[in-house]
């Protein structure tokens, strides 16, 4: 995956890790977990790719890619059919999503569409050739960006209330042991005083989502025309975990975070303060900058623009509007034609999957229109009665 930053603004790899004393004291997560992630061997920069120690929903049916095309000919429909439609894959992996997407399309908009992969790893041997790899998002993007579990892999730094009742700055040493630092202070704090208040209560825990909110307004500043979405294990300001929610995974199993470069490092999203930001950043009357100590905006990124809100929603909702639905084959199938039937089970099943309450079901939904209606939006003239 990238790590929402540009190589001017530090990929958080630049310092070699294991080299010198400085390196190996205890840090802040955020620097910790981008050098463990994205520095020389680096956990996404292993061969095996995150296919190897964890299961997205890509990973889980191809059913997802399916409907990511459907949601890709809505935008396409959306913008009038344009002679080049792009779709950006943002935190590409190994180019699972976005060669599932080509596959997809219909002949007529696959001649049309221009398919990108944004990942820092390698391009993987045996992609298909239409597929353009970038270690960088496109200058402008007329089409779909489409970040799957890409927000949940921009480091953040984790702060702790102290006995006193004070939020500091977790502090870890590559063997994961942990110490508290100084205080939190300026733009981290107030992210913190909005989006995720702390109470005066020892041990409480939280995780400080502004680079990301700063890397999605980035990825959305690119989109010149069309729909911007991130989907990610997300929650809300009124539904905050208490003690945060930084974990690890490796081979399959959640583990200890370790920022060793040997598992992956991981927190959910705060995709309402992401969705926030997206508005803020490129809204006449919003803020435009970049606070000192976040991730910087890629350079090129589109002027300010008025956006329309954003809409978050579950992937349960948002598949089903796909026309992912889990619903079981009707049984009479299974005596007119028990090959169909079986195919059908097995789809079902994957779709139940996607869709699943307290699994993928429950993943975070963060669609941004920009120049377009909300492609999954209702159509009134679709109502009851009409």
């Amino acid at each position: 995956m990238t790590d929402g930053t540009t190589a001017e603004g530090s990929r958080h790899g630049s310092a070699d890790r294991g080299h010198g004393s400085a390196d190996r004291a205890p840090r802040g997560w955020r620097a910790a977990a981008g050098a463990a992630l994205y520095g020389p061997g680096g956990f996404y920069r292993r061969p095996e790719g995150p296919a190897g120690h964890f299961r997205t929903s890509v990973h889980a049916s191809p059913l997802f890619a399916r409907a990511v095309a459907r949601l890709l000919c809505r935008v396409d429909a959306a913008l009038g059919r344009p002679p080049v439609l792009d779709f950006v894959d943002l935190g590409a992996g190994r180019g699972e999503l976005v060669g599932g997407v080509l596959a997809a399309l219909p002949a007529d908009v696959a001649a049309r569409a221009r398919a990108y992969a944004v990942e820092i790893a390698d391009r993987p041997a045996g992609l298909d050739d239409r597929i353009t790899w970038l270690s960088e998002l496109p200058e402008a993007v007329t089409g779909l960006l489409f970040a799957n579990e890409w927000l949940d892999n921009v480091p953040v730094d984790v702060v702790e209330v102290d006995s006193a009742g004070v939020p500091r700055l977790v502090l870890v040493a590559e063997d994961g042991s942990e110490r508290l630092g100084e205080p939190v202070t300026g733009a981290p704090a107030d992210w913190l005083a909005r989006w995720w208040p702390l109470p005066a209560e020892r041990g409480l825990r939280a995780e400080v989502g502004l680079p990301r909110d700063l890397a999605w307004a980035s990825a959305v500043g690119r989109v010149t025309r069309g729909l911007a979405v991130a989907v990610d294990y997300a929650h809300t300001v009124d539904t905050r975990p208490p003690f945060g929610t930084l974990t690890g995974f490796r081979e399959g199993r959640q583990t200890a975070p370790v920022p060793d470069g040997s598992c992956d490092i991981t927190a959910h999203v705060a995709l309402d303060a992401c969705a926030a930001a997206a508005v803020t950043r490129h809204t006449p009357s919003g803020a435009a900058h970049t606070p000192s100590g976040t991730a910087h905006a890629p350079s090129g990124t589109a002027p300010t623009r008025e956006l329309p809100s954003a809409r978050l929603l579950t992937q349960r909702t948002a598949l089903r509007a796909l026309d992912i639905t889990g619903a079981r084959p009707p049984l009479a199938l299974a005596s007119s034609d028990p090959s169909a039937y079986v195919r059908a089970l097995a789809t079902a099943g994957e779709a139940a999957e996607l869709t699943a309450p307290g699994g993928l079901g429950d993943f975070g939904w963060l669609l941004q229109p920009v120049g377009i209606p909300d492609p999954l939006e209702p159509d009134p003239r679709d109502a009851p009665g009409r």
